[in-house]
């Protein structure tokens, strides 16, 4: 028997070199050490020795069991150890992979400032819808009916008497129906013009405009307030100057330049070699418009204001095309 239990111990390393699985490693298992198994067989021939074999016998046969079950978990911890992925070291002395992350757009970054310099001066902030009615973006604020803003050529128009905004001047009558002097209050947002697009003209853009009404206001409170924005927003150093000028809602109405940035008034495409660039109308809101909110123009003045918004930011920033702003190359807007 002891042969036996030797050829056995040989036949069990010959099938365990070559169980190169878990699951034939659990067949050999089944084969050689469940209660079933060969070695657990061999157990049971041990009845039938001799009293004087048994203990030899036995000796041996735990020994073989015991070789078995040892040689078996060894190569079970082998295999589980070839089936797990490979833990990669880490260096913790290197430094992080920067994620490149996104920026404010520079024109919302002139929004964020324009609104930032008006709120200090104790303005407030409205919104109203980009799909106005016809009364609203021109009828409540005095245009006539043949004024050439209602042409198709300026206005995008969606219905008869539906459009797109053509400036925020609407947000101003809606504010004034729900409110009482005094108002005062800028309204940001987007506006459309079918206008031809060039090196200063777009169809969209962001405009910020600006009401005051109230009993005595002047138009030197007008003239304070923009020269006080430009000097925050340009530099004390921007030479600026008043024009007279004409819109419908405003009377008197006045147009503000600036010295261009880019060309520092010498002259160039962007200011259309004047040196100067208009940054924003102006005027005393028209009686008219006073009267259509409910306002008595007799006790009631105001002022109005309107800026467009990439202006501004290719003043600020010496761009010489607006049409940059929006092509959404990475390279130029990183730059911001």
């Amino acid at each position: 028997m002891l042969e036996t239990i030797e050829q056995t111990k040989q036949q069990f390393l010959l099938d365990l070199s070559q169980s190169d699985t878990l699951d034939k490693l659990e067949q050999l298992r089944i084969a050689y050490l469940a209660r079933s198994g060969r070695i657990a067989a061999l157990f049971e021939g041990l009845k039938s020795a001799s009293v004087a074999d048994k203990p030899v016998l036995g000796k041996s046969l735990n020994e073989l069991r015991s070789f078995a079950q040892s040689q078996f978990e060894a190569r079970k911890s082998e295999l589980d150890g070839a089936s797990k992925p490979k833990e990669t070291s880490i260096d913790l002395t290197l430094p992080g992979r920067p994620r490149p992350i996104g920026t404010k757009h520079p024109v919302m970054q002139s929004m964020e400032e324009m609104k930032r310099i008006f709120v200090s001066m104790g303005f407030s902030i409205a919104s109203g819808p980009e799909i106005e009615s016809d009364y609203y973006n021109f009828g409540a604020l005095n245009f006539p009916p043949d004024h050439p803003a209602r042409d198709m050529q300026d206005t995008f128009f969606i219905s008869k008497d539906v459009l797109l905004r053509t400036h925020t001047s609407p947000v101003q009558i809606r504010v004034m129906e729900k409110q009482k002097p005094p108002v005062r209050v800028i309204m940001p947002g987007r506006v459309y013009r079918n206008e031809a697009i060039s090196a200063r003209s777009l169809v969209m853009f962001y405009q910020i405009e600006g009401l005051y009404v109230d009993k005595g206001v002047t138009f030197s409170e007008l003239k304070g307030t923009l020269v006080s924005f430009a000097k925050q927003f340009y530099g004390s150093n921007s030479k600026y100057r008043f024009r007279p000028s004409f819109f419908p809602f405003t009377e008197p109405s006045a147009e503000m330049d600036i010295t261009c940035y880019i060309c520092s008034g010498k002259g160039c495409r962007v200011c259309k070699y004047s040196g100067w660039l208009e940054i924003v109308g102006s005027g005393m809101v028209h009686p008219n418009v006073l009267k259509n909110v409910g306002y008595d123009p007799e006790l009631y003045t105001g002022f109005a204001f309107g800026f467009g918004v990439e202006r501004p930011t290719i003043l600020r920033h010496g761009i010489d095309d607006i049409r940059l702003l929006y092509e959404n190359d990475v390279r130029f807007l990183r730059q911001f």
